[in-house]
């Protein structure tokens, strides 16, 4: 595989926000490095759509809550391409039961938790430290993909909110740490996005949306409207900035009266 065209890494990749990602990096000039969770099938078709745009690619299986499955990602994506210059930490998940915090159970935090925050927490760890030794260093980039949740407080999904705001926490950190490296890290903070996790509650944010007005621009996102935002990252349009965060959310962080 080719080794001089730059390489991405998306996590979760074979779906959703993370498939309209990938897309979009194959049509920038990236190859890349196609994680994903158990869909082989879903996987292997985001693989040839992009190498039909041009991008090699590689499939790796991995389920990055566990510390084995991120070394060998990180391994087999270096194997690849000999680089990575794009991490985008996108892998996530809901809780298994939208529960009430007086209700939630320790084994739905451990599981969210261990995906949504700790799995991209060392695998950004490891990737970083594989683009210092790289001689010469790789002046990359890392994104990570959070959620309005961040910051709003749902109470039936107590354990991702924490997820999702420790995650923003953890783009300053790294941030602050690697700057210095010339690797510069974003925070992408999605809203409601039409995909198959948000599937379950359609009827609701319709409503919310269209009748309701809970943003301002009365539409869903689609994918592509947060790969739009990582393709900003990825072109280097933003080279004097570091820890940003990016709505790509309607205007619903905007506050009103």
């Amino acid at each position: 595989m080719s080794k001089t065209k730059p390489t991405a890494l998306i996590t979760g990749a074979s779906r959703g926000i993370g498939r309209g990602i990938a897309l979009a990096l194959a049509g920038e000039g990236f190859n890349l490095v196609i994680n994903y969770a158990n869909n082989t099938q879903a996987a292997d078709q985001v693989r040839q759509e992009a190498e039909s745009a041009g991008a090699q690619a590689a499939l790796v299986q991995a389920d990055i809550a566990a510390s084995a499955d991120r070394q060998r990602l990180v391994e087999q994506g270096w194997a690849a391409f000999g680089r990575i210059d794009l991490l985008v930490n996108n892998a996530g998940i809901a809780p298994p039961v939208r529960a009430d915090i007086l209700e939630a159970t320790e084994e739905s935090f451990d599981k969210v938790l261990g995906t949504n925050l700790k799995g991209p927490y060392f695998l950004t760890q490891l990737i970083a430290k594989r683009m210092l030794e790289t001689a010469p260093p790789v002046r990359g980039k890392i994104v990570n993909i959070t959620s309005i949740s961040a910051d709003t407080a749902s109470t039936n999904r107590g354990d991702y909110c924490l997820a999702k705001a420790a995650l923003a926490m953890m783009t300053q950190l790294y941030a602050v740490r690697l700057a210095e490296h010339g690797i510069y890290v974003y925070e992408i903070r999605p809203g409601i996005i039409e995909t198959d996790m948000t599937g379950p509650v359609k009827a609701k944010y319709d409503k919310l949306i269209m009748q309701d007005g809970i943003t301002p621009i009365r539409r869903w996102g689609q994918p592509d409207d947060v790969a739009r935002a990582v393709v900003a990252i990825a072109r280097d349009l933003l080279p004097f900035s570091t820890g940003q965060v990016i709505n790509v959310d309607g205007g619903f962080h905007l506050r009103r009266l």
